[in-house]
């Protein structure tokens, strides 16, 4: 990282903001799904329901968890 600070120890220090920066980052790329990921979601929604889990389990790489935010960014409706 450009914004590191090295000490004569030659330990890194990183700046808090660039962590926070990361982490936002990548969540924000775990919310990004092909256009393959949408449609196997929403075939298995159509099936299965909210078995998040069991729908996680076909997309490799993804956890149930990253799938229901995904659904409820989506498709969640508010009553």
């Amino acid at each position: 990282m450009a914004d590191s600070q090295h000490s004569s120890s030659g330990k890194t220090y990183v700046n808090s903001q660039d962590i926070s920066s990361e982490e936002e980052t990548s969540e924000e790329s775990k919310l990004k799904f092909s256009e393959d990921e949408e449609t196997l979601i929403i075939r298995m929604f159509n099936l299965v329901g909210e078995r998040w889990a069991l729908i996680a389990g076909r997309i490799p790489g993804r956890t149930a968890e990253e799938i229901e935010e995904y659904w409820n960014t989506r498709y969640s409706t508010s009553d």
